[in-house]
């Protein structure tokens, strides 16, 4: 029985792990590409990319929700429901993403901004970003054609549509930014251009396996309105969820900032590189959370409570053995880690503690990003959404103490291991005891 459960979570969560890092590496890729053109340009990449980020990773929701509501259409053995389910998702993208566009488009200016960052540097963010959120609707349809993927037990798709599509943006920014030719040499441009066009390709790929899947279930490809509207209100709890946990991390980088002293650039430095790398490491733990999204939504749709229950146990066990296995990596390499970011001795020496309290937290990681993955895919977003903003709320007002109080990076990550990650392991694992979540059949 174990190890039928094993073959599944591991068939959906080694692709989604792959997929998952496939998209930093690539960025790291377009950074180099603009790098070598100049210093303000990589400045204004860097800017555009914060704005664009968080713009599309608060409708990261349009993954997650689908993923569920598909699986448990599935799980209900009404395939066709499922597609159809999936098809009111990825309309909602389209329209999230027409108004996302719109407004960025619009507020570019203001946006960019707000950072300071010079005359320069705001110029060629500015650049970037207007033609960059013209890519809005097909990476929000990515994210909800991704979610119906997922909910149909299939990760291995998303993984080669990343693979290659982002191969086509390393291609497309080479040419157009430094190529020859009527549309080539564009510069800083056209890495946007570049990326825009990567993105609509990957988005025309994914909803081409979603709209055969569609006809040959016979299910219609036109919105509809009630579906897209449930789909809608079903996301608003996963809005909050996503808004706490960035504001969580915002919080965090605040008492930093406050907390500074003499050697602030130090501080803010090393925090950087240890976020960066907490951060990668959350994607293997978020793979099993993707895996848990999937067969949650499907055992609960099929009405099968033990199995859920079973399968539950043995990924909390897997996240628990993962986030040891980071944990120790992550100790054991954090005295050679600061070199390959950094120059500077300081930050060297100021990130070996610190990594070693994030290595601390891996284990009660990856039981809080499992179980946050098993009540995502029971629909339980009105839980995580109040849990979100208790967690915040004891978190916040502790963490910008220690940043007054202390001025110490070391503390201040101490905090954000204790009681950010163990009070969301206490709200998630004391919902997992109970049955409350345990609803079956398909949510109306």
């Amino acid at each position: 029985m174990r190890r039928e459960i094993d073959r599944e979570i591991w068939r959906l969560a080694v692709p989604a792990f792959l997929a998952l890092v496939a998209e930093p590496l690539f960025l790291l890729s377009d950074a180099a590409i603009v790098g070598h053109l100049g210093t303000p340009e990589l400045a204004g990449l860097g800017i555009a990319a914060v704005v664009l980020q968080t713009a599309i990773g608060l409708c990261v929701f349009l993954a997650y929700g689908t993923t569920a509501s598909v699986a448990r259409h599935l799980g209900a053995g009404d395939r066709g429901r499922a597609l159809a389910q999936g098809v009111d998702g990825v309309w909602l993208a389209v329209l999230i993403g027409l108004v996302t566009t719109v407004a960025g488009v619009a507020l570019t200016g203001p946006l960019v901004g707000a950072f300071g960052a010079g005359e320069q540097v705001s110029d060629h963010a500015t650049t970037y970003l207007r033609i960059a959120f013209l890519g809005a609707v097909p990476l929000l349809v990515m994210l909800a054609a991704t979610g119906v993927l997922r909910g149909l037990q299939d990760t291995r798709t998303p993984l080669v549509v990343a693979v290659a599509g982002n191969a086509l943006n390393i291609a497309l920014n080479l040419l157009l930014v430094y190529g020859a030719g009527p549309v080539a040499g564009m510069g800083l441009a056209g890495s946007a251009v570049g990326s825009v066009l990567a993105q609509v390709a990957s988005a025309a790929a994914l909803v081409a396996v979603v709209v055969r899947a569609a006809r040959r279930e016979g299910t219609s490809l036109r919105p509809d309105l009630p579906g897209v509207r449930a789909a809608a209100r079903a996301a608003v709890a996963l809005v909050i969820r996503t808004l706490t946990l960035r504001a969580a991390l915002l919080v965090t980088t605040y008492a930093v900032t406050v907390g500074a002293g003499v050697d602030a650039a130090v501080d803010l430095a090393t925090h950087q590189l240890a976020m960066t790398l907490w951060t990668f490491l959350a994607f293997a733990l978020d793979a099993i959370a993707i895996a848990a999204q999937a067969i949650t939504g499907r055992h609960l749709g099929a009405g099968d409570v033990a199995a859920t229950r079973a399968v539950t146990r043995r990924m909390v066990w897997w996240g628990v053995v993962s986030g040891i296995v980071t944990g120790l990596g992550l100790a054991a390499l954090s005295p050679v880690l600061g070199p390959l970011f950094s120059d500077d001795p300081d930050v060297h020496r100021l990130l070996v503690p610190v990594l070693v309290v994030a290595a601390l937290a891996q284990p009660v990681a990856g039981v809080v990003f499992v179980l946050d993955g098993v009540l995502i895919g029971a629909g339980d977003g009105a839980y995580l959404a109040w849990g979100g903003l208790l967690t915040l709320a004891v978190y916040a007002p502790l963490v910008l103490l220690a940043g007054h109080a202390l001025g110490s990076l070391v503390a201040i990550w101490a905090v954000f291991a204790a009681v950010f990650m163990g009070a969301r392991f206490v709200v998630l694992t004391h919902r997992a005891r109970t049955d409350r979540w345990l609803v079956t059949g398909v949510l109306q």
